[in-house]
């Protein structure tokens, strides 16, 4: 009975440690961002970092991009070849406390960092279907969320009530995520063990804390005119520095901040069209 009762006691110990672990998982993430080219189809991937007090989404390209303009900023030495090969289409963190159960959403808009605490609540229903995926047996759910209609296929094998993106709540991991419409899916790959998570927190200087209607605003903005939401941006200073020219400007004695007519020209044409081809974006804005 001794024995029995030893054993019972170090499986459910094993089990705990083994739970209280951070297990990452790698999703690849399929986006058609531009509406008029549906042939067009970006894949990246994603990881999805959770421990039993949080979890945190990000892409792979986020990392590597991160770590790159962090050395141009100690060196001071900009690379706007390097800086245009370092896009990606996952340029946003998506943290949820599991234990508060709440999500934080943080990106990048033109070069300011914002942050803003998801407001908005996921309704899902659990639908009938059942199927097979890898090893993992799934069932059907959907919602509507963000202005599309989602399905989704978590498995109660893996008991993380989380998923890419925002996405949580199901009593299981989400294995598959699609939208309806097939513009945007989110497939597990594999999955890990890590010792520790990432750390993102104001490694750019800290985030502008924000309500998410607030930001949505100043995404519109953006939007409509990217070359002025970024040029003002560049003039209020932070980030990597530009190639510019001394003189001329708004200080005085002509000793203002103007930035090389080149670089200028290129970053207008290369946010022209990053807006132009991502007119399908994974939350639909309301006009």
């Amino acid at each position: 009975m001794k024995k029995k009762l030893a054993i019972t006691l170090f499986l459910i110990a094993i089990s705990q440690f083994y739970f209280a672990q951070t297990t990452r998982f790698i999703y690849q993430v399929s986006m058609k961002s531009d509406s008029t080219d549906k042939t067009n189809v970006t894949t990246e991937n994603a990881r999805l970092d959770i421990s039993p007090e949080k979890s945190l989404f990000y892409g792979e390209g986020r990392i590597k991009r991160d770590s790159i303009i962090q050395r141009m900023r100690e060196t001071r030495n900009f690379d706007r070849n390097t800086m245009q090969n370092l896009r990606t289409s996952i340029d946003y963190i998506v943290e949820k406390d599991l234990v508060k159960n709440i999500t934080y959403f943080k990106t990048r808009l033109g070069r300011d960092q914002y942050t803003y605490e998801e407001d908005r609540k996921m309704d899902w229903k659990i639908l009938p279907e059942t199927v097979k995926i890898g090893e993992y047996e799934t069932q059907k759910a959907e919602t509507f969320f963000a202005g599309r209609k989602w399905y989704a296929w978590f498995t109660q094998d893996i008991p993380f009530q989380d998923g890419p993106y925002k996405f949580k709540g199901l009593p299981g991991l989400i294995i598959k995520l699609e939208d309806e419409k097939g513009d945007y899916s989110f497939d597990l790959q594999q999955s890990k063990k890590i010792t520790e998570f990432p750390n993102f927190d104001n490694r750019f200087g800290n985030p502008i804390k924000v309500k998410r209607t607030d930001f949505e605003k100043q995404e519109k903005i953006y939007r409509k005119d990217p070359v002025t939401f970024v040029t003002n941006s560049f003039t209020q200073g932070g980030g990597p520095t530009p190639p510019q020219s001394m003189g001329g400007g708004n200080r005085p004695g002509g000793g203002g901040f103007r930035m090389d007519p080149d670089f200028r020209k290129q970053m207008e044409d290369r946010l022209k069209e990053e807006v132009a081809k991502n007119n399908n974006p994974i939350e639909i804005l309301s006009k």
